[in-house]
């Protein structure tokens, strides 16, 4: 009885020790540095998502997703399998509150934009006259005849202007020290075509969302935050990596003919986003795809960014220093 009872206490014994040993190696082991809060805003948009699912895959990065309704949140949740708890429903122009869960945020990635609509009726008059047109020796289809609008709410003044203003303060009073805002090119140009969009035949109407989103740049270069601006040719929804990624300023792309585009993938922008995240000097520049020269290897979007930083070459926005008050919120 006594031998059976000394052999359980020492094997008792074993195991407490073991559990020590074991509690013990686990405290000193090194362990990993906790991971990046980023808050996606517009992480159910089509650009919006595919940043969002990129920080869910990576390994430094935890995203919370700001979306504007409940059918956003539901849908992003099935096709990212993400937590319910990384899901923030709000309209970026209403944040007064915020949930608790966002106040570790170290960063913020903005891909909100207005999104114009094509009007039915005007799409109706461009087929009648294809065949007209065909007669007379013009361009069966011309896509800037077309007329477009914003639902109400969503022009770009209200979501292009005052609710990146919105985000840029939240990301401010919550202590985010970078903000990444994915804008367009062409703001150089009051002209450019995108501007029309909204208005009718006589230039009235709300329009002019590269204006909006340029007076937004603005607010942010001169909030004190570290801020990376995203200036995308046409978005395409093709596949990541399979194409350059060609970087510049002040919408000089446009005018290289040489390189002959004026688009890049959704995916390699949501790349430039993520790289951008690695580095902490403020920069502002545009980006299309190109075609990879042959003979050559491929150049990811992290290492042209690396490149364009190395430049020193910095995006004007003299035409912005002066500040007018009716544009203050």
């Amino acid at each position: 009885m006594k031998v059976q009872q000394i052999l359980t206490q020492a094997y008792t014994t074993f195991l407490l020790l073991q559990l020590f040993h074991s509690s013990y190696a686990e405290a000193l082991a090194p362990r990993p540095p906790p991971k990046k809060q980023v808050i996606v805003t517009g992480a159910a948009g089509r650009t919006g998502k595919i940043v969002f699912n990129s920080l869910l895959q990576h390994t430094k990065y935890y995203p919370v997703g700001l979306v504007r309704t409940e059918s956003s949140a539901k849908k992003l949740v099935q096709t990212t399998h993400c937590g319910l708890e990384q899901i923030w429903v709000c309209d970026v122009t209403q944040l007064d509150n915020n949930p608790h869960s966002v106040n570790d945020a170290q960063a913020m990635i903005i891909c909100t934009s207005a999104v114009p609509i094509m009007r039915k009726r005007s799409l109706i008059k461009a087929l009648v006259k294809m065949p007209w047109n065909i007669i007379r020796g013009k361009k069966a289809f011309e896509f800037r005849q077309l007329e477009f609008c914003y639902k109400e709410g969503g022009h770009p003044e209200k979501v292009d202007y005052e609710g990146q203003i919105a985000q840029i303060d939240l990301a401010k009073k919550i202590g985010i020290k970078h903000v990444i805002l994915v804008s367009s090119m062409g703001g150089t140009d009051p002209n450019d075509f995108l501007n029309t969009l909204g208005k009718n035949k006589h230039g009235e109407g709300n329009g002019d969302i590269l204006i909006w989103k340029r007076k937004a740049e603005k607010y942010l270069i001169d909030s004190g935050l570290q801020y990376t601006i995203i200036h995308p040719g046409g978005l395409k929804d093709t596949p990541c990596g399979e194409r350059n990624v060609e970087i510049d300023v002040d919408d000089n792309l446009r005018k290289r003919v040489e390189l002959n585009s004026r688009s890049i993938s959704r995916c390699d922008v949501a790349r430039l986003c993520i790289a951008s995240l690695e580095h902490e000097q403020s920069c502002a520049f545009d980006c299309v795809n190109v075609d990879v020269p042959e003979g050559s290897k491929k150049i990811s979007a992290d290492m042209s960014l690396k490149k364009f930083l190395d430049s020193g070459v910095t995006y004007d926005y003299s035409d912005m220093d002066v500040v007018v008050d009716e544009w203050s919120i």
